[in-house]
């Protein structure tokens, strides 16, 4: 049976302390859609997830930070949580990777607290953006228009507020990734 995302790479970029659930589910429903997804973390082995109030379960690491490329990859997708984007806009080469992907009009979606990642990697001004309600003032100060939806896309870059919408979400990554590059006019 083929899928809408068949012949199609997704890279997911986390570390420890990522939202369980939003890492889980874009993984797995991209993956339903036929595309192959890569989480890949500045860690090896595995990495351990946060779930609601606590650690959760970990998940494998298929690619290290060190050897992946936006050239292999049709998408980028950033889980939340507090720690995970914060522990990520700390290291050079995720926000490298994120800029690199959204330089070459490839699909960036981050969700919840991930969209501090697309903050630090400087797309953030002048786009439609939506994010958790407690990073809303660093997205509006990083020159982005924050809307209160679901799910908002603007060319390509595609954020969601939080766990509740990530079918919405989804749906969304699998849309843009469907549409190929997107042409970016500068900010």
């Amino acid at each position: 049976m083929s899928g809408p995302l068949d012949g199609k790479r997704i890279l997911v970029l986390a570390t420890n302390g990522f939202e369980q659930s939003e890492l889980e589910v874009p993984r797995d429903r991209l993956k339903e859609a036929g595309a192959r997804v890569d989480v890949v973390s500045p860690e090896s082995g595995e990495i351990k997830g946060w779930d609601k109030k606590d650690w959760g379960r970990p998940v494998k690491v298929d690619r290290p930070l060190a050897d992946a490329r936006e050239a292999d990859y049709d998408a980028i997708v950033v889980p939340g949580g507090q720690i995970n984007p914060d522990l990520l806009r700390a290291e050079p080469a995720a926000v490298e990777l994120v800029k690199a992907f959204y330089d070459a009009g490839k699909t960036v979606a981050a969700v919840c607290h991930g969209p501090w990642l697309l903050v630090e990697a400087g797309i953030a001004k002048g786009r439609r953006m939506t994010s958790y309600h407690s990073i809303r003032t660093d997205v509006v100060n990083a020159g982005a228009r924050w809307e209160d939806a679901e799910v908002v896309t603007d060319n390509g870059l595609v954020t969601s507020r939080k766990p509740d919408d990530l079918e919405a979400f989804c749906a969304k990554i699998i849309e843009e990734v469907r549409e190929g590059r997107h042409q970016r006019r500068a900010a």
